[in-house]
């Protein structure tokens, strides 16, 4: 968990950005938009990427990166169309976040540089309660952000156990046979209808610091320059925080990772239906792979639910650390929402 000494030179150097431009609104908000939109994606590709990145470890990254980068375009084209220029579907209409700041503070700047430090950590943070937290004006737009993401935790959870109780021996039966043709089209389709859930949820992380109504150009610069991140992740076969992913039992199988992410992507967009509220996709998509974990180690005969339950506490607590995190870089930023919480 500790970071080479090379590896501090960036952070350091971003750092040193966001103090010389916070003072300045209009630069401060593409500088804060470039660096929370590749750290964000970069973290949460874990979620959403990573399991189709591990069980397509033997294609052309560019094959994977112009079919995830093309949903996502459509993705965000479809919202800008629909919602009047918001490229977030809606989720940054609740009180506290529905205005794009005027001014910044040098703490809201450096936010995304504090995420793209944990995300070299391999820590799953929680990129929604990190970067909504440190501009929303409201305690009430958090605490409602915080509820339904415990909410998702435990669905997925629990969800994950129950189907993996009953699926963990049939896959058992046929892991060493070679899987059939059906399954990379169908592995394909639940990525992609995964990604693009997802998407629905979590552009308001990296939109919050935007104007709500994108103008043409300014749209066309942000698609352009997540497209072209996403590309520098796949070429990367997504750094570091992927071993979180590649951990897991059997996540490698394109059968196993099909299931993971229909059942994430059915569940991602529930909670969407659920509400407008956004919601940490971490926190369910941790929960996700900690109940799987869970339920494959108790069904096996040779299973070790010891270090399944330690895997579960690494990945809650790394979580835990960045929500504290979001929160004490939340309270230093807003006096009024820390009078809101504490009143």
């Amino acid at each position: 968990m500790n970071l080479k000494k090379n590896e501090l030179i960036l952070p350091a150097l971003l750092s040193i950005i966001c103090w010389l431009v916070y003072p300045y609104p209009s630069v401060a908000m593409w500088c804060i938009f470039f660096m929370a939109a590749y750290s964000a994606i970069a973290n949460d590709s874990i979620q959403t990427i990573g399991t189709f990145i591990a069980s397509n470890s033997d294609k052309k990254w560019y094959y994977l990166w112009i079919y995830m980068g093309g949903i996502f375009v459509l993705t965000a084209t479809y919202s800008w169309l629909n919602y009047n220029g918001d490229i977030s579907y809606g989720r940054l209409a609740s009180k506290g976040l529905n205005e794009a700041p005027e001014s910044f503070k040098f703490l809201q700047v450096f936010a995304p540089v504090a995420l793209l430090m944990m995300t070299r950590l391999k820590m799953p943070v929680s990129t929604s309660i990190l970067l909504l937290s440190a501009f929303a004006t409201n305690a009430s737009s958090i605490t409602s952000i915080l509820s339904k993401s415990l909410f998702g935790y435990f669905i997925a959870f629990s969800i994950a156990i129950l189907v993996w109780i009953l699926t963990t021996n049939l896959f058992e039966k046929y892991k060493d046979n070679k899987p059939s043709k059906i399954w990379l089209p169908l592995q394909w389709l639940s990525s992609g209808a995964l990604w693009s859930t997802w998407i629905m949820q979590d552009m308001a992380n990296v939109a919050v610091v935007l104007p709500r109504s994108l103008s043409t150009d300014q749209f066309l610069v942000v698609v352009s320059f997540i497209f072209f991140g996403l590309g520098l992740l796949f070429y990367l076969k997504g750094d570091k925080i992927q071993q979180i992913v590649l951990e897991k039992s059997d996540i490698i199988d394109v059968r196993a990772a099909t299931v993971v992410d229909f059942i994430y992507a059915c569940l991602l967009y529930y909670l969407k239906v659920l509400s407008s509220i956004p919601i940490s996709t971490t926190w369910v998509f941790i929960g996700l792979l900690g109940g799987r974990e869970l339920a494959i180690n108790l069904r096996k005969n040779n299973g070790n639910y010891k270090k399944a339950l330690k895997m579960i506490g690494k990945d809650t607590l790394f979580a835990a650390i960045g929500l504290i995190i979001s929160l004490i870089l939340a309270l230093s930023i807003n006096e009024n929402m820390r009078n809101q919480l504490f009143n």
